[in-house]
């Protein structure tokens, strides 16, 4: 891996979802811990798998792995900060405020937004307060997809504009008042992730098309915010062994096609090309093996367990999706799993019986254009909650209700709240709710964002009215009842999409639990990419093959009560021909 010819003190790992993120920051952590280099590698995403690749229960503090001793890591839980945070801002007045007043201090420090700013919070202090890594020589960062780190990235810059413009001291949420008196931490932060010398982004793709125009999207926005020293990793490249084999020659046609069409952006980037491992990235050891050039050589002999047949295919579903006329279909899962492809494949299928439909996707890195191939259907509407417009449709709504009647100096202390980061994720929440309201009379097919975003959003119906009745004193219809109507069955269809491996399956059952706290029960889990139907005879697919098997049979057996799969297509799917392949009770022809 070229970057670490000469590496940085911090190492920022990101690209779309699903592309091998989390593997290679932890071999890189490994490869520097090896070294001697004392290594903390810390994971910014809401949904971590670090614990699983390392094989040790981590927390909001660093942990020793016991198999290296100069390797340490930690998980920014959201919660775990959110609930530290909170208390950090209320406990010194416990005692001295009538309980009252406590209590709306805790609303205050209620919600996403909450966990958002707590999560931050830490980020911060371990990039920008030296004190905070003192005894690290290295601090990797293994972030979360896309969307979300934009997000994160963005917020030093963010906070720090709306405090110096918050001449007032106050604002619309109450987590901002933590804030107020660590702007030259945050300071520290932007100046560190733009200093090459300090900071180098590491973009990580897949040799698949959406995967690098992710990567070279990611990467002008964040050269924009200053952090220019970057370098490209693409994971996951297969060489066919076995030419006869046309899945096999398929996926490599694939990959190379994707890199010779690299963006331009991305081409005079150090490049690190990690070939296609046979199993999954799982413990030191095969920490240690990634990216090596013998890539057979993490395992010599096939997986054992018995093989899963007969697991029925997505095409099943459809009949009982489309029983009650209308409501919601929710595509989740971890990012990079094939949610796009999914919601896509069953709103054109629904469209095509004759129903009226609306595709739309809550992911900041939405897809769904792409899946479509720009194609349309006549009775198939399809749109993308933009942050950044329904935050400018949100304020306008407010200051036109709440700011009508102020004086000057009133509306300036409005107008001040909006510009609150926070105002986006309430803005974007409650496009959210009116996405599912419209399923009362058609059928709404949503493709979420990747499985910890998700469940913050969802998280924040229980705790939107207090933020929104700040400056508003009616609560939309969509927002009051968007819980009841997620709970019930015959509204609601949720669909957990995985992949039939380790991390995926986990982050889904994982997902399943978080939503059946929150009473809402998945409809069905849908298996993407399978390739247990197939007929292979490359030696690295067979082998890939093989080792799905324990993870078809834990989803099959432990995790859900119906389950559906997709088997791996030897054409992408793009476009609405390609995408009814995927809801067609037949598998697709083998052909070279």
């Amino acid at each position: 891996m070229k970057f670490l010819n000469q590496p940085t003190r911090n190492l920022f790992f990101t690209g779309k979802g699903g592309v091998g993120k989390t593997s290679v920051a932890c071999a890189t952590a490994v490869r520097l811990a090896d070294a001697g280099k004392r290594v903390l590698l810390v994971s910014t995403d809401p949904a971590s798998n670090l614990d699983e690749v390392l094989g040790v229960t981590l927390g909001n503090h660093a942990t020793a792995i016991p198999a290296i001793s100069t390797l340490f890591a930690m998980n920014l839980d959201p919660e775990k900060s959110a609930a530290e945070y909170r208390e950090r801002m209320v406990g010194p007045y416990r005692g001295l405020l009538p309980a009252a007043a406590i209590r709306s201090m805790e609303e205050q420090f209620s919600g996403s937004c909450t966990l958002e700013i707590a999560a931050f919070d830490e980020f911060s202090r371990l990039l920008g307060d030296p004190k905070a890594t003192a005894g690290f020589d290295h601090v990797i960062f293994d972030t979360a997809p896309t969307g979300h780190t934009l997000r994160l990235l963005t917020l030093p810059s963010a906070w720090d504009g709306f405090m110096q413009q918050n001449t007032t001291g106050t604002s619309c949420l109450g987590p901002l008042a933590g804030l107020q008196n660590q702007q030259q931490l945050y300071q520290a932060s932007v100046k560190t992730l733009g200093d090459p010398a300090v900071t180098t982004l590491v973009l990580v793709a897949r040799a698949e098309a959406s995967a690098l125009r992710e990567a070279a999207r990611t990467s002008g926005e964040l050269a924009e915010l200053g952090v220019r020293n970057q370098h490209l990793v693409v994971n996951g490249v297969f060489q066919a062994s076995d030419p006869r084999d046309p899945y096999a020659v398929a996926l490599e046609r694939r990959g190379v096609g994707a890199l010779a069409a690299m963006p331009k952006g991305l081409q005079d980037f150090p490049l690190t090309i990690l070939p296609l491992s046979p199993n999954g990235i799982l413990g030191i050891d095969a920490l240690r093996r990634l990216g090596k050039a013998d890539p057979t050589g993490y395992s010599s002999t096939a997986d054992s367990t018995e093989r899963v047949d007969g697991l029925p295919l997505l095409s099943e579903l459809l009949d009982d999706l489309v029983a009650p006329g209308h409501g919601v279909i929710l595509a989740m899962g971890k990012g990079g799993v094939g949610k796009t492809t999914v919601a896509a494949a069953i709103a054109a299928a629904i469209a095509q019986r004759g129903y009226d439909v609306h595709l739309s996707t809550t992911d900041p890195a939405a897809h769904i254009a792409a899946a479509m191939n720009d194609e349309s259907l006549p009775n198939l509407s399809v749109s993308r909650i933009d942050p950044e417009t329904e935050t400018a449709k949100y304020s306008a709504e407010v200051l036109g209700k709440a700011g009508k009647n102020l004086d000057p100096q009133g509306k300036a202390l409005l107008e001040e709240d909006l510009r609150s980061p926070c105002t986006e994720e309430i803005a974007v929440f409650r496009a959210f709710a009116d996405a599912v309201a419209a399923g009362t009379n058609k059928f709404v097919v949503l493709d979420t964002a990747p499985t910890g975003h998700t469940v913050l959003l969802l998280d924040s119906a229980l705790a939107y009215h207090r933020e929104v009745t700040r400056q508003s004193s009616a609560m939309p219809e969509a927002v009051e009842n968007l819980l009841p109507r997620l709970r019930d069955p015959n509204f609601t269809r949720v669909l957990i999409v995985t992949l039939p491996e380790a991390t995926p399956v986990h982050e889904a059952a994982a997902l399943q639990r978080d939503l059946r706290r929150a009473e809402i029960e998945p409809y069905a889990w849908v298996i993407n990419q399978v390739l247990s139907p197939l007929p292979l005879t490359d030696p690295l697919m067979k082998q890939r093959q093989s080792h799905e098997q324990k993870y078809l049979r834990e989803v099959k057996e432990v995790q859900a009560n119906r389950v559906v799969i997709i088997p791996w297509q030897i054409e992408p799917p793009i476009g609405l021909q390609a995408l009814s392949r995927l809801t067609h009770a037949e598998l697709t022809p083998a052909r070279s």
